[in-house]
């Protein structure tokens, strides 16, 4: 069956605006890195990998966020002047522990290492980034 030009118009347009949406629920805060990762606040000595992070008191929801993951990408600085640290690249990781305020966590979200390598130059040490919710596997 051949598309006319309308329909053809309208799957654009579909496409275009599912591309948005999905863009749009992005949240955006700040990353910053840990190398410790057990014991942690949801699965204390269990080994939960290395592409993990910790979820600030604003994401914790008194332990809901545990085991949810998180699609990362870096945006930019997290100060002005300090040169573009993003590398380009998305990283997947899962919410395995707390980042609470209380202990001077002052992120949005806190990376594992390795998981804050793929997405920045750890030298920056704080970036901004935006984070929506995906499947684990």
């Amino acid at each position: 069956m051949a598309m006319t030009k309308m329909s053809s118009m309208i799957m654009v347009m579909a496409v275009v605006l599912l591309g948005a949406a999905s863009i749009a629920t992005a949240a955006s805060g700040v990353a910053t890195f840990y190398t410790q990762y057990t014991p942690s606040a949801c699965y204390g000595n269990k080994n939960m990998g290395n592409m993990v992070a910790a979820a600030s008191d604003s994401l914790w929801n008194n332990g809901a966020i545990c085991g949810q993951c998180y699609r990362v990408r870096c945006t930019g600085p997290a100060y002005s002047g300090s040169g573009n640290p993003c590398t380009g690249n998305s990283v997947r990781v899962k919410i395995v522990d707390r980042c609470a305020s209380s202990d001077g966590c002052q992120s949005t979200i806190d990376l594992s290492k390795p998981a804050f390598a793929k997405i920045a130059n750890t030298d920056a040490g704080v970036i901004r980034v935006t984070f929506d919710r995906t499947n684990c596997s």
